[in-house]
């Protein structure tokens, strides 16, 4: 058998379609050069000088977006070359494709909503996320649902829609610094001044607070029980930042021993009225 007999060697045929050989290696060569077109690509934005100053968020999204739009590309090359007409197809599939979107309108949502967050660039790959109360680290941007792992180092798939509808926190957004609160309550009595003095000392003694933005102690409220203060202070941690906070209360409740300042309990005043009766 010479090379163009087994090129036209017919594998599957119905009516007056044929799949060859020859069809079957074009569709195979397509999708190996687009394998090694996306890879050529990626490690172009990885060392070109032009894409250096992009952060590696920036880049993953722009490589995201050129990779579904190769692949749209490919897979309708592929099928040309199968055969198939895709225009033919499209057509002739329309009223089944219109029940499978309305039975995946919120599969089209997370998938319009996954473009939307690579296009738009206000969240990227890398960036601290507060979704729901939960603060995350987004790991990976998918076409449907991102990855994000939390604090306690879970991995959890957000659908994208979450995170372009709701109310979404992006800590990486703001400042190198970020300022942080702890409240507690003294004693009434207590000299205010040295609550405030002993609370500022709390968190510059701890590494990670700023040593550029001074940590500020606040008399806050005459609480029911106690007098009230605030500690503010500035901080680059943002991801695991709740050890940090626990730190500088233990460093309080240390200087505060030391200090003889009290943290008091909840006192209430229980009054008793007697009354006389007569029998």
């Amino acid at each position: 058998m010479s090379i163009q007999e087994f090129l036209d060697y017919t594998l599957f045929a119905a009516g007056e379609y044929k799949l060859t050989v020859y069809r079957v290696l074009m569709a195979v060569i397509i999708l190996i050069a687009a394998k090694f077109l996306l890879w050529s690509i990626k490690k172009g934005i990885d060392r070109h000088s032009r894409f250096e100053k992009l952060d590696r968020g920036t880049k993953y999204a722009l490589f995201l977006i050129i990779r579904y739009i190769v692949w749209i590309i490919v897979i309708i090359l592929a099928l040309e070359t199968l055969g198939v007409q895709v225009t033919i197809l499209l057509a002739g599939s329309a009223a089944l494709l219109v029940g499978v979107g309305l039975g995946l309108q919120q599969t089209f949502n997370d998938i319009i909503s996954g473009i939307i967050l690579l296009i738009e660039g206000s969240t990227k790959v890398g960036d601290i996320l507060e979704i729901d109360g939960d603060v995350v680290r987004l790991m990976k941007i998918g076409l449907r649902a991102s990855k994000v792992k939390n604090r306690d180092d879970i991995v959890i798939i957000v659908p994208n829609s979450l995170i372009v509808t709701n109310k979404v926190i992006n800590w990486s957004h703001q400042e190198k610094e970020t300022r942080y609160h702890i409240k507690v309550g003294v004693a009434y009595g207590t000299d205010p001044l040295l609550v405030i003095s002993q609370l500022e000392a709390s968190a510059i003694s701890h590494q990670l607070c700023s040593t550029s933005k001074k940590p500020e102690g606040r008399f806050v409220n005459f609480g029911e029980s106690s007098m009230d203060f605030e500690l503010l202070f500035w901080s680059s941690e943002m991801f695991h930042i709740e050890r940090s906070i626990s730190e500088i209360r233990i460093a309080i409740d240390q200087n505060f021993r030391a200090s003889n300042i009290q943290i008091p309990f909840p006192q209430r005043d229980l009054h008793i009225k007697s009354s006389t009766i007569n029998i």
